[in-house]
């Protein structure tokens, strides 16, 4: 076998350990605090989603039966869907259906996350949202937040969807490693959670929305996945605004006019 040959199975176990770091530094998930059943909302159903053999998917839909339109939720890496199930009501009285997801590993759903894992769950979600609740995808939107804005990118591949909303996105977990002062083992996360690579693929319109003073991805990293966006754009900024604060009441008017103009401008806001 040749040096080089050598020197690559040598280092194989250690960008495949490389690998597995940046995913465990990715998913911090919470399976213990969960809304029960009974103590949801009467306007939210709990539903399951099963992607593949073994794995049970946690989500929740909320119906407008006005409209023909949906946005499917993809959250953070943190918590579960419960967590941003005032969120959820929030978009829903927009005038649209709603259907948040729960990672694998995440709030009540089977498994253990990974990246390739999530964006499975996307694809399964957005099956779901066609196939079972008979949405036509031209009437869907996707929305993904933080490390969600991934998982919502891979979904919207080559698809001709309504729109796409990508809150605090990062550009991928190579440029994300640089601003957390790992730039010297940047280049270790590979290709993983690479915004940049799936914007060509993007077909329907798409609406960032980020804080100027996001401290957790800088909005820096939002913009770079803007310029690489060749479909219809918006880019909003919230000035003052970090990573976890976008909806909190100095901030939620122009954060979700933003939102709201985007997926229905011609809505009542007294609704």
């Amino acid at each position: 076998m040749k040096k080089t040959g050598i020197s690559l199975l040598i280092l194989l176990p250690f960008f495949i350990a490389c690998q597995g770091l940046v995913e465990r530094m990715a998913f911090f998930p919470d399976t213990a605090d969960l809304i029960a059943p009974g103590d949801l909302p009467e306007n939210v159903r709990e539903l399951f989603i099963f992607p593949e053999e073994g794995i049970r998917l946690q989500s929740y839909f909320l119906a407008d039966s006005a409209s023909d339109k949906i946005l499917i939720y993809f959250h953070g890496n943190a918590g579960n869907i419960g967590h941003r199930l005032a969120d959820l009501q929030h978009i829903r009285e927009m005038g649209v259906n709603v259907l948040g997801l729960s990672y694998r590993g995440y709030g009540a759903s089977s498994g253990r996350p990974s990246e390739e894992g999530l964006y499975r769950d996307g694809q399964a979600a957005f099956d779901f949202t066609r196939d079972s609740l008979g949405f036509t995808e031209n009437n869907i939107f996707l929305m993904g937040r933080s490390l969600g804005s991934t998982v919502a990118m891979h979904t919207a591949r080559n698809k001709n969807l309504a729109g796409v909303i990508l809150v605090s996105p990062l550009s991928s977990a190579r440029d994300q490693a640089g601003v957390m002062g790992m730039g010297l083992i940047s280049p270790l996360a590979g290709n993983a959670f690479n915004n940049l690579e799936k914007a060509v693929h993007l077909r329907c319109p798409l609406l960032i929305i980020h804080g100027t003073a996001d401290t957790v991805i800088p909005i820096g990293l939002g913009r770079k996945l803007y310029n690489a966006i060749t479909a219809p754009k918006r880019f909003i900024t919230i000035k003052g605004a970090g990573h976890n604060n976008l909806s909190s009441p100095q901030y939620a008017d122009a954060y979700w006019r933003a939102i709201g103009d985007f997926i229905a401008p011609d809505r009542d806001d007294a609704r």
